[in-house]
């Protein structure tokens, strides 16, 4: 996931937002850059599988992970909504371009029908505004509208400049480290008045790996786990000051 760049296109319904993606991810391909893409389900009742189908009685006997195997494609069930960042893990591609997700410190592009639209999705992070709106206006509060349908290669120029890998989203309480909360560093990102580097959970003096997947863990936790390893080793033969320290847990 480290060197992903993540857009949230976010709007009401028949905005363009499907619209604008597309052209998004067609000006990105033709580019040369790989692009995976999420789509959020604003459907309480949504499901992929259907009742009563193999893979739905595996559920419901208990299984937490199902996946479906096809001969053109693989569908892997969880029984829970994912966070994002749980989400992105799966993805190695240069751009993972989402629709309709909000709940993300990534930069945003609105669209909209109206002005209505557009501020009841403004925030910090929103970098452009698009789809239907932008066949009436150039600009709104500072923020450029660009039309995708015909303007599509300076709407793709400044995704290149201002979308960034994405945030750890820790929570407000726990890490605030670099100043600001996620939410707020994102926002500063997406303006151009922070850098995605800024983030110290970046510069981590503790690793912890799970399976292979790097955990990242704010600096009070590196502290304490810091502390006490080193506390522990001390008390050993062989122990240097120099040099890293090296544990590995088998399960």
């Amino acid at each position: 996931m480290s060197k992903i760049k993540v857009l949230s296109v976010v709007g009401i319904s028949k905005s363009g937002k499907t619209t604008t993606i597309e052209n998004i991810i067609r000006e990105l391909t033709r580019r040369g850059r790989s692009v995976g893409t999420i789509k959020e389900i604003h459907f309480h009742e949504f499901k992929m599988d259907m009742d009563g189908t193999n893979t739905d009685r595996h559920k419901q006997a208990g299984a937490t992970l199902v996946t479906a195997r096809g001969d053109n494609e693989t569908d892997i069930l969880f029984q829970e909504k994912l966070p994002v960042n749980e989400i992105l893990r799966f993805y190695n591609q240069d751009y993972v371009i989402m629709e309709g997700v909000r709940d993300s410190s990534t930069a945003k592009i609105v669209t909209a029908h109206d002005i209505e639209g557009i501020e009841s999705r403004l925030d910090g992070t929103v970098i452009a505004i698009s789809g239907r709106i932008a066949s009436k206006i150039r600009e709104y509060k500072g923020i450029p509208v660009i039309n995708s349908m015909t303007d599509i290669e300076a709407l793709v120029d400044l995704i290149e400049k201002r979308s960034f890998r994405p945030l750890p989203d820790v929570s407000d309480e726990c890490c605030r480290a670099c100043g600001f909360t996620c939410c707020e560093l994102g926002a500063r990102i997406a303006q151009g008045l922070s850098h995605r580097g800024d983030c110290v959970l970046d510069r981590q003096e503790v690793v912890l790996r799970i399976d292979g997947t790097e955990i990242p863990m704010v600096p009070f936790v590196q502290r304490i786990i810091k502390n006490t390893i080193i506390g522990l080793s001390s008390e050993l033969n062989g122990y240097s000051d120099n040099g890293d320290i090296e544990i590995c847990v088998r399960r």
